[in-house]
């Protein structure tokens, strides 16, 4: 099974992933854990281009490019194989990432990046997607507070942005789950952990029996 975290910046998603990962430990599932971009060696170094706030100069193409090429990476070395091993995977971004970060919120060609997202994925598909969904503004503070806390300089280069640029992605991830109801659910991310995690975790539990059942 593969599973995916997605939401605007401060939304909770981390968090989340760190709980569903107990759960799932907790019935011995099988799973990787991951994330994009800087799921793999070269997806690290392509992650510190991304989110430095230095590079103020990448252009909109660049960026997209960026994203896609650290995706190949990641699905030819671990989400593939994991999955064909009989892993579970959950990551922490995928590809409605950039259609709603580079897309929706960037204005890049949609059929471009719909185009390349099933080039690199190589068929690919979530099985699963949890939208972590809150207002802007609640979103931004926590990611403000959270920078604090670990002593940060700062904000990564997408915290930067203005508020607009959030609000289109935020409005662009609605969209794909309005699209995508089978796939996404959307997850009140205005709420404690605790409740945003046993939430999470009553969608996963017939998965996880289902699981357990079929492996006797």
């Amino acid at each position: 099974m593969f599973i995916t975290f997605e939401g605007i910046e401060g939304c909770g998603k981390t968090t989340q992933v760190q709980r569903l990962e107990k759960l799932l430990s907790d019935h011995d599932i099988q799973v990787l854990f991951t994330l994009e971009p800087g799921g793999t060696g070269i997806g690290t170094n392509i992650r510190r281009i991304l989110l430095d706030t230095e590079n103020k100069k990448i252009v909109p193409l660049t960026e997209l490019l960026l994203y896609e090429a650290d995706r190949a990476q990641h699905i030819e070395e671990m989400i593939k194989p994991a999955l064909n091993e009989g892993k579970w995977v959950v990551c922490d971004r995928f590809f409605d990432a950039t259609v709603a970060y580079q897309g929706s919120a960037r204005g890049q060609d949609m059929k471009l990046i719909r185009f390349l997202n099933e080039k690199v994925t190589q068929g690919i598909r979530p099985d699963l997607t949890f939208l972590l969904d809150c207002p802007v503004h609640t979103g931004l503070k926590r990611a403000l507070m959270r920078n604090l806390s670990v002593h940060d300089e700062g904000q990564d280069r997408f915290e930067k942005e203005k508020e607009q640029f959030h609000h289109k992605v935020r409005e662009g991830y609605l969209a794909l789950a309005r699209q995508n109801k089978k796939r996404f659910k959307v997850i009140d991310a205005t709420r404690s952990v605790d409740e945003m995690a046993l939430d999470i975790s009553d969608h996963m539990m017939p998965f996880i029996r289902s699981h357990l059942k079929n492996a006797k």
